[in-house]
């Protein structure tokens, strides 16, 4: 009995070790090789996925299969097509190598097209602010927080330059060009730049200035406004608020220059004049009536009140342009720093054209005028370098604030664009466009519709 129980336990594990051995020789080859990164994967006889190493690099690429393949202890060892040898990770650094892998690709795409702010968010930009949400949530809960994140700061000092630069070029250009000896070419660079400049500014307020304070009301952060029509209300007292300025400006100017010739008038009709002559009042009257926009006209509105007002409404913007610039993620910032040239350059001949029109020298009171817009952008710029760390453009009283002073901009730019330039220019009596011969009406019209293509299109990006 004792020899019989010692046989049976000797077949039995004989019999097991056969089952093994069989079960292990079996996988004699793995399938389906694939590359994720540098690492090679397979699937095994099993269906399980695997990682390879290979000892040496075929010259084909990433072999179809290995086969050949054999135990040296637990490890797998087989061979590729070529011969070369290779062996099979264990599965739990397989899972743990390639879930790491998998990792680092999502990031990297993440990274490589700029859309995450952290871990766990989402971002993109409205008009230069950051609007994040968390990654997974059904409902994408708006993220109000500030975003940390490393800013490239050498890069920001650097291009507030830049801006500046930009920034003088076009606004000083208009008013030098004005200045040349050759009245043709004068009158024509004159037409096609102020026409230009008026589709600029009406452009600004449409698309970008209303567009921009109307995201800035309807984010998320700030949550349902109980007033839907707040943005159009806040551009309407911007209106308001220009017409009022020049107005008010204009019955001034009329009251002074009213009081001043019939001064004058009295002084001289005290006088007679040459016999034949017409009386000395008439002369001056009619030097008066033909002053064309002269602090003593009372027929015209004083232009410099108009271009003060239209100045008024770009400097605001230019301030918010240059701190919602430098707050943008470096993922955004290049993108938007173009943009951002091209739009203080066009904004900037339109504005140098209408300062131009004025009476008087260059310095110092148009030289100032152009100064202060080339140097708005850049000083907001600084404000935001200033508070970059700590600038939250998602915080309530933030976007308030941001959305009123764009639909006010807004609203001022609506009216110096239509009624001071536009209307002024091509309709209203005594307009440059409104009796100029055809070739000129052609070139007015035609800078007037690229003015607005161009600062429209602009508006895709910022």
């Amino acid at each position: 009995m004792r020899f019989l129980r010692v046989v049976l336990i000797s077949l039995s594990a004989t019999s097991a070790y056969a089952a093994t051995a069989t079960t292990t020789s079996a996988r004699t080859s793995i399938t389906g090789c694939h590359s994720h990164g540098s690492d090679i994967f397979c699937i095994d006889e099993d269906g399980q996925e695997v990682q390879v190493s290979a000892t040496a690099t075929p010259t084909t690429g990433v072999p179809a299969q290995y086969t050949g393949c054999h135990y040296h202890g637990t490890e797998m060892h087989c061979k590729d097509a070529e011969g070369n040898g290779a062996f099979v990770k264990e599965e739990s650094t397989t899972e743990s190598g390639h879930d790491h892998d998998e990792h680092e690709h999502e990031h990297e795409h993440e990274h490589d097209h700029g859309s995450s702010s952290g871990s766990g968010k989402s971002c993109h930009f409205h008009a230069g602010v950051e609007h994040c949400v968390d990654e997974g949530s059904e409902e994408s809960a708006p993220s109000c927080g500030i975003q940390t994140r490393d800013y490239d700061v050498p890069l920001r000092i650097g291009t507030l330059f830049v801006i500046l630069v930009t920034s003088a070029i076009g606004v000083f250009a208009p008013i030098l060009l004005s200045k040349l000896p050759f009245a043709t070419v004068n009158a024509w660079i004159s037409v096609v730049i102020k026409q230009f400049g008026t589709g600029i500014i009406i452009a600004t307020a449409f698309v970008h200035l209303y567009t921009h304070a109307t995201l800035m009301f309807t984010n998320d952060c700030l949550g349902e406004l109980e007033y839907e029509a707040t943005t159009s209300a806040v551009v309407m007292a911007g209106i308001f608020l220009a017409f009022l300025f020049e107005y008010i400006g204009h019955r001034i100017i009329v009251a002074r220059g009213s009081k001043d010739s019939s001064s004058g008038v009295a002084s001289i009709s005290q006088e007679e004049g040459p016999k034949g002559s017409p009386p000395a009042h008439h002369s001056a009257l009619a030097h008066l009536g033909h002053s064309h926009g002269s602090p003593l006209d009372p027929t015209k509105p004083d232009t410099k009140f108009s271009v003060l007002v239209m100045e008024a409404g770009v400097l605001f913007h230019s301030i918010l342009i240059g701190l919602t610039l430098v707050v943008a993620g470096d993922s955004f910032y290049k993108t938007l720093l173009v943009v951002i040239v091209f739009h203080q350059f066009f904004e900037g001949l339109a504005l140098g054209a209408r300062i131009a029109t004025l009476p008087g020298a260059i310095f110092p009171s148009k030289a100032l005028m152009a100064g202060a817009f080339a140097l708005i952008t850049p000083i907001g710029m600084a404000i935001g370098l200033g508070v970059l760390n700590s600038f939250n453009g998602n915080e309530k009283s933030t976007l308030i604030a941001l959305g009123t002073l764009d639909a006010l901009s807004a609203g001022i730019l609506v009216w110096v664009g239509v009624v001071d330039m536009w209307a002024r220019d091509w309709v209203i009596e005594g307009g440059e466009m409104l009796d100029a011969k055809l070739g000129r009406v052609m070139a007015g019209g035609f800078s007037l519709v690229v003015g607005l293509v161009l600062m429209g299109l602009l508006g895709k990006w910022a």
